[in-house]
């Protein structure tokens, strides 16, 4: 007989609960499936995703007549921290989990108790070390999701990751997954990049999405975001290359926008790819593949077609499963992109799925033992009453043993007393070294701050513009809760030029230097407290070049936070 279970897949603005059966060797079968919208809720706030998700999930059973059973839970994107880690290829697996952590503890920007993580490993590289693919999660996030479906009366298996749920989904239905490969699930707030080639996997979460494009028509139209929302299902499609127009006046400013934003996450895909070749040793794609809401407007595929000069298809998740009777087929086909992530988590109640990510609480994996424990429970309880009638029968003899015993230990503490004040000097003294070694171990928690700001401001930049000077102002005080820099960019005019026409094409004609637009994109990076232009000049023979100044202050963490950051890896 097949075993039923549900998969629930939490995206930015919608909830997909699906129902599937597993055969006996594997065979997936859909037998229902619903959606429902989520409101916009901020994760670190207590019982916020509990009160958004939770009556989505009842409406969808109501409405689908979906019955509770066992689910596999995945967290969208924009929730995970991913990386890829080389480490030194050890073949004890409690040696490699202690490795791993340590990359875990110095890439993740929280406390190791704040979090739920874990890592699969992908082989080794051409150079002997061992490659693996890290995933971790803020701990409060993951529980305001099986806290939502607990609450729904359904008990989570698994808690997976929409990207790596794609991924399954990629690996089993796709029907050649040779070469290098980049799949694009375009949701509503975000984009996940996910490159496979071979052993190789790279996932990025991309802040361009369904809901940047309703922004920019919004702006366009001054219209609301629901006004704007109708408008690109109605009227939307990606404008081409050149200087075609088409003849509605609406239907032309709508595409032009979308090819706007399409733009930007044309550069950021490239960036990536750019990034991925260099740093993991990749090959150049040769097949874009297609997947979530977004990516169903019209002519989107030949948008990348012609920008990346590479195969663009579509993934299919539904060509290796079967379909049960009660499945709308034509509705299920206008769907199915939105389904990709719901058959990868599906994937892992089989023999078919490659990775095998779990981010559940520690608690749950917890309770789930202590339930399987049960039996044995009772069965030794019937042991210890047994044994409990012979303890009776001892117990005088015992306490005589007892009495002897206790002399000795008596006589044996009054010998050992003497240490007792060296071994308290030796405790104070090591007190002292301890302290030392934690402002040691802070200052090496928060290396990795100084990389990830010149990131945030390169990744701000426009092509043709490029990061002359960094000057880092020096600290005053010792409770420094900021870091501010002073940053000189330099760009070409020619292609600043191009720059600015392009975003006044897709904010309505709406006109910004080029030094306004790299200050808007820089505000809009995380721990930037704050962003202005301090000085603009033309430099350069002939004046070919355009340089500004920027002061930039970035948010520190907390000293409580470096504090805990860098006992991560001290005693215990």
């Amino acid at each position: 007989m097949a075993n039923r279970f549900l998969t629930l897949n939490v995206g930015a603005s919608q909830t997909v609960l699906a129902e599937y059966t597993v055969g006996g060797k594997g065979e997936l079968t859909l037998v229902n499936y619903g959606m429902a919208p989520l409101a916009p809720v901020d994760a670190d706030t207590p019982g916020a995703m509990e009160s958004v998700l939770t009556p989505a999930i009842h409406a969808i059973m109501r409405e689908r007549g979906i019955k509770a059973a066992p689910v596999v839970v995945s967290l969208n994107g924009q929730s995970v921290f991913p990386r890829f880690a080389k480490v030194p290829a050890v073949g004890d697996a409690e040696k490699l989990d202690q490795i791993v952590r340590y990359e875990v503890e110095q890439n993740v920007p929280f406390p190791m108790d704040e979090i739920v993580w874990n890592y699969q490993s992908l082989g080794q590289t051409p150079d002997g070390d061992q490659a693996t693919i890290v995933v971790a999660a803020k701990l409060e996030h993951v529980r305001g999701v099986t806290n939502s479906v607990a609450g729904a009366g359904l008990s989570p298996e698994i808690v997976d990751v929409a990207p790596m749920a794609v991924y399954n989904t990629f690996k089993f239905g796709a029907p050649d997954t040779s070469g290098c490969n980049v799949v694009l699930d375009i949701g509503s707030r975000a984009t996940a990049l996910i490159i496979v080639e071979d052993e190789k996997v790279y996932i990025r979460s991309i802040p361009v999405g369904g809901n940047s494009i309703n922004k920019e028509i919004s702006q366009a139209f001054g219209c609301s975001l629901e006004d704007a929302e109708q408008l690109k299902r109605e009227r939307g499609y990606v404008a081409l290359g050149g200087v075609t127009e088409d003849p509605d006046e609406v239907t032309d400013r709508v595409s032009k926008v979308i090819r706007g934003v399409m733009t930007r996450l044309h550069a950021e895909v490239s960036r990536s790819i750019n990034f991925y070749r260099s740093q993991q040793g990749g090959s150049q794609p040769s097949r874009l593949l297609l997947t979530g809401g977004t990516s169903m407007i019209p002519q989107l595929d030949e948008f990348f077609r012609e920008s990346l000069q590479v195969e663009v298809e579509y993934l299919n998740p539904f060509g290796s499963i079967s379909i049960g009777p009660s499945v709308d087929a034509a509705k299920l086909e206008g769907e199915a992109l939105t389904l990709n992530e719901s058959v990868g988590l599906a994937l892992r109640m089989t023999p078919f799925a490659q990775m095998h990510f779990n981010l559940m609480p520690p608690e749950i994996i917890e309770g789930k033992r202590a339930v399987k424990r049960i039996p044995f429970l009772v069965a030794g309880g019937v042991l210890v009453l047994a044994a409990l009638g012979l303890g009776i029968l001892s117990f005088k003899r015992d306490t005589e043993v007892y009495r002897a015993q206790n002399g000795a230990v008596e006589a044996q503490r009054d010998t050992l007393s003497g240490f007792d004040s060296k071994i308290k000097d030796e405790q104070r003294r090591f007190a002292v070294e301890s302290d030392k070694a934690d402002e040691l171990r802070i200052l090496l928690a928060m290396r990795p701050l100084a990389l990830r700001r010149l990131v945030a401001v390169r990744e701000s930049l426009p092509p043709g513009m490029w990061i002359r000077e960094w000057k880092t102002e020096p600290s005053r005080g010792e409770d420094v809760q900021s870091v501010t820099v002073n940053v000189v960019i330099r760009g070409w005019k020619d292609e600043l030029e191009k720059v600015v026409k392009n975003d006044a094409e897709s904010h309505g004609g709406k006109a910004r230097t080029a030094a306004e637009i790299v200050l808007d994109e820089v505000k809009g990076k995380p721990h930037v407290e704050s962003a202005t232009i301090t000085g603009q000049t033309d430099v350069g023979q002939k004046n070919c070049l355009d340089e500004f100044t920027m002061k930039i202050v970035f948010e520190l963490p907390g000293k409580e936070e470096g504090r805990k950051s860098g006992k991560k890896g001290g005693r215990k």
